[in-house]
């Protein structure tokens, strides 16, 4: 598996694989800086001509970012699905979603391309969730919430069953949403207001 990325995401995708069994055989960043890496691998910037046959993953947690690279990117894409998540059988995963560690999606979920579904959420039955969304560590989203494309949910947010969150829109850490949210809005607060 390829890793694009080189930052604190990468390294959380890396653990990731390597509890799947699934070894890391190259790291590409446009902007290599000298990091410390836990793993040993092949390291530069992208090149499509690249190890063209293994699957790659774009361990990036900026969600516009993830999306402008997707668009660059040849290579085929991975997942990376850390065996302590729960995943009901039903749920549609698009390409390159990352579940990380003792996440749950339940049953009829939709979760798009490119999805990052992070440390322990709970995504509950029948929610879609967009490509290039972030669902940040610890948040709750009781059943039928709708997530638009390149949203972020921040960490220990609750979503009320049946909210639809617009695309590009960002809800701050510990909100509590409890009617829809047009696109490109920021809320924050319990109940969470629109702020920006």
């Amino acid at each position: 598996m390829l890793i694009y990325g080189a930052g604190g995401h990468a390294k959380v995708v890396a653990s990731i694989l390597s509890a799947c069994g699934e070894k890391v055989i190259g790291l590409f960043d446009d902007h290599w800086q000298d990091m410390e890496w836990p793993i040993s691998s092949f390291r530069g910037a992208y090149s499509p001509l690249l190890m063209q046959n293994e699957k790659l993953i774009i361990a990036i947690g900026n969600n516009f970012t993830r999306r402008q690279i997707a668009g660059k990117v040849a290579h085929s894409f991975g997942t990376a699905i850390h065996p302590t998540a729960i995943i009901d059988h039903s749920v549609r995963l698009g390409e390159g979603v990352v579940v990380v560690h003792r996440a749950v999606v339940q049953v009829g979920c939709c979760v798009g391309d490119h999805v990052i579904v992070n440390t322990a959420a709970m995504i509950d039955h029948e929610c879609t969730i967009g490509r290039f969304a972030h669902i940040g560590p610890g948040a709750v989203l009781c059943g039928g919430v709708r997530v638009g494309e390149c949203t972020l949910v921040g960490a220990g947010s609750v979503l009320l069953p049946g909210v639809k969150i617009g695309r590009e829109c960002i809800v701050g850490a510990g909100s509590v949403v409890l009617r829809d949210v047009p696109d490109c809005a920021k809320v924050a607060g319990n109940p969470a207001r629109i702020i920006h």
